[in-house]
């Protein structure tokens, strides 16, 4: 028996695949995967009623929880269908096609925007003095900068570590840098549920991690325990990191 299998079938089942893949790791770093495979188990089970076996009493009740299954997950899912859009807006290719039509400029901050940021974390980091900051890039940071107190100055090594000293008031919250300023301080980020975090790293870690499971941004962290430099990007840390290591990892093309 022969199959009438066309090029479009293997598009088909590959962008379903790549579409479940996907969905399972955002599930996974919110959380959620127990419920993402209850979801898949019962969609397996609908089809077998009402595609292979034709139970139509069975199939009738699994087709109206389907229905309403919908809005459910909806409301369940609402963070994490909110996050798939930003991510799917932040991509790669999407950061690519806009610079194509921006005329190719690459990332906004250049060598000497970069250095001052580079310097206070050196600085914060031999004092052991904690820090977030969060460097934006195409995905726009508008939402978390409203959260902190606007403070709309040039990047200065001095400003950065000053915001950050432990008798601030804006010690302990995010830095959010935006066209070569330093748009806000003391911003609240969304913190990454991620079981495979390790212990050992703290809440700005895990708040470094969702604002770049969010969004295309630098999230940079100098550790209060220990003095350490980590940068969060695309869901991946950098840990221990020396200045020159952040300052190429800072520049990298976002």
């Amino acid at each position: 028996m022969f199959f009438n299998v066309s090029i479009k079938d293997f598009i088909d089942v590959l962008l379903v695949a790549l579409l479940l893949y996907y969905t399972y790791k955002l599930m996974k770093a919110s959380g959620s995967i127990k419920i993402f495979v209850g979801v898949l188990i019962f969609l397996m089970m609908w089809v077998v009623v009402t595609q292979v076996l034709e139970m139509k009493l069975l199939g009738s009740i699994f087709d109206t929880l389907m229905n309403v299954g919908v809005i459910v997950l909806i409301v369940l899912f609402q963070e994490e269908i909110r996050r798939f859009l930003l991510t799917l807006g932040s991509y790669r290719h999407i950061g690519i096609l806009a610079r194509f039509f921006r005329g190719g400029k690459k990332s906004e901050l250049q060598h000497e925007d970069i250095m001052p940021v580079v310097m206070a974390c050196m600085s914060m980091s031999k004092q052991k003095v904690g820090a977030l900051i969060v460097i934006e890039h195409s995905a726009p940071l508008d939402d978390i900068v409203r959260t902190g107190d606007v403070i709309d100055a040039a990047i200065n090594q001095r400003l950065i570590e000053n915001i950050f000293f432990k008798n601030s008031p804006l010690h302990d919250g995010a830095m959010i840098i935006s066209k070569k300023r330093i748009k806000a301080a003391g911003c609240i980020l969304p913190v990454s549920h991620d079981l495979d975090i390790p212990k050992e790293l703290g809440l700005r870690h895990r708040a470094a991690m969702g604002i770049s499971q969010q969004s295309d941004a630098h999230a940079i962290i100098v550790s209060e325990e220990t003095g350490g430099i980590s940068v969060a990007y695309r869901g991946q840390f950098y840990l221990r990191l020396s200045a020159e290591e952040l300052e190429s990892l800072l520049t990298k093309e976002a």
